[in-house]
């Protein structure tokens, strides 16, 4: 790593950094009342308040968006004359799922073979650390040489789109010239990468009808139609032989044109079973990073213990398609509600309802930001050459923001590489990564303002 100052400073600073990123992990702020209570995304919502008052921003309001979460802003002023940069981050968090999975409480941050552990180190709490200790090294170093603005959204992760809607009813609040995404993360461990694509996503709830009641599936077996089987015949119609996904009039044939992703490293990254195959055909970019994607992310059906003798009068199960840049999200949601809705046998009555929507993303990697963030990338990580790569999730404000301030350039970075098994369990960073990331982002701001001077 660099031997500047800055680098010595940011070095300095990682056991705040492990105290604050622990802390913000306790918080089960996952935004789902059904799932967590409301009351602990509040008080996370409160921590980032507070931390942002702590380190001199100004105006640190909490949000309250129309999904019904609060996203927090602070802005800490600049040089007269100096540019905007917007740092992005979301503190809300997916589900731990199976608790009994992870080897360390998933809202405890535990040390583990030169990895912490726990539910949002990573995807997104570390990348709020990231920026925080980016701006507390330039303080100690002169100052932060450019105007800063932060938000930390609370509802990310679901896909209700409260700060897109926050921003579109506002769009002064975030105008910037630059804004640096810190929500996707490197290629692979000490790979310094830009993301330059993101998939959109549409999430829908499909419930199938057949029966005004259940059955005994002796007595009425075989005849009655079942709403669970029907609604299997509609799920498989998803996916081609090769397991590729096929809504109906949804093109699935784009190529990818950079970084590669060899199939033995995704097999690894993935932890796929020796002798299962992957899904689809073309290259593993093309798959994840330019064609569409759909996913049955959970089905209500009567669980395995407990299960009764009994043809099923009901079914319903939540259904993601990723979109790829090119696609239109929206034209996307209709061509699945199309495609569930004509591949109901026996005439089973089919309900298809929207509940998250987000837009693909690409962005200019040939504005000057971009030059800037490749020289501090290169410092940052000792000489290796930043990398430019896809990334198969969505996050929808960046096409906001992309909306509202065309002539803002938009830089994706952060700590979510494989290893960091985000959305999974065992979530983890890599705090060599948080270390040259948070001197990566600091040395950013350094050359952006430069550049822009």
């Amino acid at each position: 790593m660099s031997d500047r100052p800055l680098a010595q400073t940011i070095a300095a600073l990682q056991p705040r950094a492990r105290t604050e990123l622990a802390e913000l992990v306790a918080f089960k702020s996952v935004a789902d009342p059904a799932q967590f209570p409301r009351s602990e995304c509040e008080a996370a919502a409160r921590w980032i308040t507070d931390a942002l008052r702590a380190d001199g921003f100004q105006d640190v309001a909490l949000l309250d968006t129309p999904d019904g979460t609060q996203s927090v802003y602070g802005f800490l002023p600049g040089p007269a004359g100096a540019p905007t940069v917007l740092l992005y981050a979301h503190y809300d968090v997916q589900p731990p799922l199976d608790e009994d999975a992870w080897l360390s409480p998933p809202f405890e941050l535990t040390e583990r073979d030169g990895r912490w552990y726990g539910r949002g180190a990573a995807d997104c709490k570390g990348g709020l650390i990231m920026h925080l200790t980016a701006l507390r090294a330039l303080k100690e170093h002169g100052g932060v040489p450019v105007n800063v603005k932060v938000i930390v959204e609370g509802s990310e992760e679901q896909g209700t789109g409260g700060l897109e809607r926050y921003a579109e009813a506002h769009p002064e609040l975030l105008a910037a010239d630059a804004v640096v995404i810190g929500d996707a993360g490197n290629f692979r461990v000490g790979l310094p990468t830009v993301t330059a694509t993101l998939r959109g996503m549409t999430l829908v709830r499909v419930r199938v009808d057949t029966l005004e009641g259940n059955l005994h599936s002796g007595q009425f077996g075989g005849a009655a139609p079942d709403a669970l089987a029907a609604l299997i015949r509609i799920l498989d119609s998803l996916r081609a032989e090769d397991g590729s996904t096929t809504v109906q009039g949804l093109a699935a044939d784009a190529t990818w044109d950079g970084l590669e992703y060899p199939e033995a490293e995704f097999r690894k990254d993935a932890k796929v079973l020796d002798g299962v195959g992957l899904l689809g055909g073309g290259t593993v970019a093309d798959r994840i990073w330019s064609r569409p994607a759909v996913t049955v992310l959970g089905i209500d059906c009567p669980p395995v213990v407990g299960a009764t003798p009994s043809v099923q009068a009901g079914a319903r199960a939540l259904v993601s398609l990723r979109v790829p840049p090119g696609t239109d999200a929206v034209e996307a949601t209709k061509l699945l509600t199309a495609h569930l809705e004509g591949a109901a046998p026996w005439g089973a009555r089919v309900a298809v309802e929207q509940v998250g929507q987000g837009q693909a993303f690409r962005a200019d990697t040939g504005s000057p930001a971009y030059a800037s963030m490749a020289a501090a990338l290169r410092e940052a990580y000792d000489g290796e050459e930043m990398q430019t790569a896809g990334m198969g999730g969505s996050i929808p404000l960046c096409n906001t923001l992309a909306g509202l301030y065309p002539d803002a350039e938009i830089l994706l970075i952060g700590l979510s590489e494989p290893e960091a098994q985000i959305h999974a369990v065992n979530e983890s960073v890599s705090p060599q990564e948080l270390e040259r990331l948070s001197l990566a982002e600091a040395l950013f701001l350094g050359q952006y303002a430069n550049s822009r001077g």
